[in-house]
């Protein structure tokens, strides 16, 4: 009611899981989402589908990962699909543990065995990082992986032509901006 009653155009929903959906449906059953867009600050796209469109459609999220992104997205969609039971798109973490595993291997294959950890992690951060799912992008000093994020705005029932087609793109943070400046972080890493 807070939010209803004030100028906001957008209104962030600062809650995870359950408590995202509820809170959004709440939003939707008090009509909220007629005068504002709803911003999910930890929604995935796994959470949509118990949403629903009707309701989730036009709220917003910022994600490094959506399997529609191009060609090679699609493709690791598909394969991962088709390998587990519930038949569900991968999402972000799913997607960055795949892309982390491929550049950690990379990493060993350069040093030539995973025995000295710390060598593998100065090889993983040496190597640019480059795969399928999330491009060209590296590792900083501090440990963070850099590479673009999307803010991706939920289609409507009408928009979407599949059970996963959830999300459109509406625009794209280059990795360099996406993140905190290294030298902002007072991270021990950065200063070796």
């Amino acid at each position: 009611m807070q939010a209803q009653a004030s100028s906001a155009d957008i209104i962030g929903i600062a809650n995870a899981g359950d408590d995202t959906i509820t809170s959004m449906k709440q939003a939707a059953e008090f009509g909220l989402t007629k005068d504002h867009k709803l911003v999910g600050l930890i929604l995935g796209m796994n959470g949509i589908p118990s949403l629903g469109l009707q309701i989730a459609q036009g709220a917003q999220i910022m994600n490094p990962f959506y399997w529609d992104l191009n060609e090679a997205t699609r493709s690791f969609a598909k394969r991962f699909s088709e390998r587990i039971p519930s038949k569900a798109y991968p999402n972000d973490m799913q997607a960055g543990v795949y892309a982390g595993v491929i550049h950690y291997l990379k990493a060993v294959d350069k040093v030539g065995s995973a025995k000295d950890g710390k060598a593998v992690v100065a090889a993983m951060k040496e190597l640019p990082t480059d795969d399928p799912l999330f491009g060209k992008g590296f590792i900083r000093k501090d440990g963070r992986k850099i590479h673009p994020l999307y803010l991706l705005q939920v289609k409507s029932p009408d928009q979407s032509k599949s059970k996963w087609d959830l999300l459109q793109v509406v625009g794209v943070i280059k990795g360099e901006d996406a993140f905190r400046p290294e030298n902002e972080g007072n991270c021990p890493l950065s200063k070796q």
